[in-house]
């Protein structure tokens, strides 16, 4: 049977190898997760409330053994690993404290003796999910799907099975039906074969453009709804009134963050002119602070995710370098074993770059600088892409007005870098993806919004 392998970046030794689900197990799991789905819709909200909430216990009780599996299997600071479990817990009992509120049924004011509108569950709901965050990305997805009575299928990353496997395990020890949740360990080909069967009602996927663009032809064929949340070129102004220092420091937080492979990380920097050097010497200053090393201690960033990813990235520097950009820190791939990246900064970077044009998905910060605050808000919006966005500046009647108005994003943060919260809605426009995860509007992206009318 093919086999898959789960790797450590840090070491290039493999941790656990699995064997992949046949064609015949997967479509053996859909006919199983349907007859679950047919009985948990019916289940009360209180019952599924009850459920997550013990979900969420365990990931609190086992947050060692999970973050661990996290940091083996893709290389995230053991610090950070940790975090990310306690978010999924955190995701867990948001939705199961809000989803019968968000879900309720509205009353709707019309000749009708009674109109309302009311959301009910669609069916099977695959996911296909990402390395780069390889708990919290599926949590935030499954939680307000399962609340809202759907069942889930889990098509994880091929590096990190097991992490895919704990998930499954989470909501089978917390009482969930087997079929509620399931993983399949399949390879990206079997993908289309489960997006054809009638019995898979919806598919969310976050990842590439290439990956989002496929699956969303192949469920638009099937008339199937689908979520994308996808890359991002995340721009990051810095006015000339900006507290400098704070903004050097979170900038270097967000781009360093899980060694850079984070599609809300900031990615350009861009700096108007009255204040270019001094920002750049503060955020040089932050950058060289970092400590990359083993991510089993208390390191900034680990290895890159896979040695290809690591290899990709420092191909996009050294294209930039030959095309103009300057190399001011960083940019060459370590001695040793594991598929490390230091913390780099590029300057005087310009269009038709990889550094300006294209998603660095890794410790990589693309620095241009601008004449004002007009041609900030020009270059940050010069970009395919548009999913997460900062601005840095003190005053904050004038960042909230660019924030509301002038960047085009999915979301727009002022003086904070970006970071995704279960109670704000998640997600991009163009070709960062559509639809949005988190908050009441990632629970009614996966429902019927059916209008009932009683004369």
């Amino acid at each position: 049977m093919p086999q898959i392998e789960s790797t450590n970046p840090a070491t290039n030794k493999v941790i656990r190898t699995h064997t992949l689900h046949s064609d015949q197990d997967v479509n053996t799991i859909i006919e199983s997760a349907n007859e679950v789905y047919n009985k948990f819709r019916k289940t009360s909200f209180s019952d599924r409330a009850s459920l997550m909430i013990k979900a969420a216990k365990l990931l609190e009780d086992r947050v060692d053994q999970y973050a661990e599996a996290i940091t083996q299997e893709m290389g995230k600071p053991i610090n950070s690993a940790k975090a990310e479990i306690e978010k999924c817990a955190w995701v867990c009992r948001y939705y199961a404290e809000n989803a019968e509120k968000f879900l309720a049924d509205e009353i709707i004011n019309t000749e009708a003796s009674k109109s309302m509108i009311c959301y009910r569950p669609l069916g099977i709901v695959l996911a296909v999910m990402p390395w780069n965050y390889p708990m919290w990305q599926v949590f935030r997805f499954a939680a307000p799907a399962l609340m809202a009575g759907n069942v889930c299928l889990l098509k994880h990353a091929s590096n990190v099975p097991q992490c895919a496997l704990y998930i499954e395990e989470v909501f089978k020890d917390a009482g969930f039906e087997q079929g509620c949740f399931t993983t399949l360990l399949i390879e990206t080909k079997q993908v289309e074969t489960i997006l054809n069967n009638n019995k898979i009602k919806a598919a969310t996927l976050t990842g590439s453009e290439a990956a989002g663009a496929a699956v969303a032809s192949q469920c638009g064929s099937n008339i199937k709804k689908t979520v994308l949340e996808l890359g991002g070129s995340d721009p990051y102004i810095i006015l000339e009134d900006a507290d400098l220092i704070h903004a050097a420091q979170q900038c270097k937080e967000s781009r360093l963050l899980n060694a850079g492979q984070s599609c809300i990380g900031a990615k350009r920097f861009i700096v108007v002119e009255a204040v270019y050097e001094t920002f750049v010497t503060f955020f040089t200053e932050e950058m060289e602070k970092a400590i990359m090393g083993d991510p089993m201690q208390a390191v900034d960033l680990g290895p890159m995710a896979r040695h290809d990813l690591r290899d990709e990235v420092h191909e996009q520097v050294v294209q930039s370098v030959n095309q103009g950009a300057s190399l001011i820190l960083g940019g060459h791939i370590p001695e040793g074993e594991g598929a490390f990246y230091p913390p780099t900064i590029l300057t005087n970077v310009k269009p038709g770059m990889p550094a300006y044009s294209d998603e660095i998905f890794g410790p990589v910060a693309s620095v241009i600088k601008v004449k004002n605050e007009s041609e900030a808000i020009r270059v940050a919006n010069d970009t395919s892409f548009g999913l997460g966005s900062c601005i840095f500046t003190q005053d904050l009647a004038k960042g909230e007005n660019i924030a509301k108005n002038e960047i085009e994003a999915g979301s727009c943060f002022v003086n904070q870098y970006v970071k995704s919260d279960p109670r704000l809605p998640f997600g991009g426009i163009n070709n960062s993806g559509y639809g949005r995860e988190l908050s009441y509007y990632g629970i009614r992206e996966f429902v019927n919004i059916k209008t009932v009318y009683i004369k």
